[in-house]
């Protein structure tokens, strides 16, 4: 599908009312890479209940247009990397309002730094440099 001048849905391959023809429209995704901090003897731990991440979590991230989300773990610091390629607005940082982000929030609260509401504290990293 493609998007007509009035904005309208059409098959790909039409030709607008101005002689263009239509091609697809390519969502535009933002980076979005933060640091966390974890507690110093929980790496294991933080690996394991990633591992078994929630399915409902894992559907709600990705409903709210993250992809390409991962965690890197820098051993010397203790610090956690994170990258997420976004659509609109919201990272999966920004999703405490509801109930199953707040509960993992929760879980996760023993082996992180967190704030007052049990949210990891995310501190945003500048991008400086991309490649496509």
């Amino acid at each position: 599908m493609a998007l007509m001048d009035d904005n309208r849905e059409v098959p790909l391959g039409l030709k607008s009312q101005q002689g263009n023809y239509l091609h697809k429209v390519k969502k535009i995704m933002k980076r979005f890479a933060f640091k966390m901090f974890l507690k110093p003897g929980f790496e294991e731990e933080y690996e394991k209940r990633h591992a078994a991440l929630w399915p409902e979590l894992k559907k709600q991230i990705k409903e709210a247009g993250v992809k390409n989300y991962s965690i890197y773990w820098d051993k010397e610091t203790n610090i956690l990397f994170g990258y997420q390629e976004i659509e609109g607005e919201q990272s999966s940082q920004d999703m405490g309002a509801d109930e199953i982000t707040q509960k993992w929030w929760a879980y996760m609260a023993d082996i992180m730094e967190t704030n007052p509401d049990n949210s990891p504290v995310t501190i945003p990293i500048k991008e400086v440099f991309h490649l496509d």
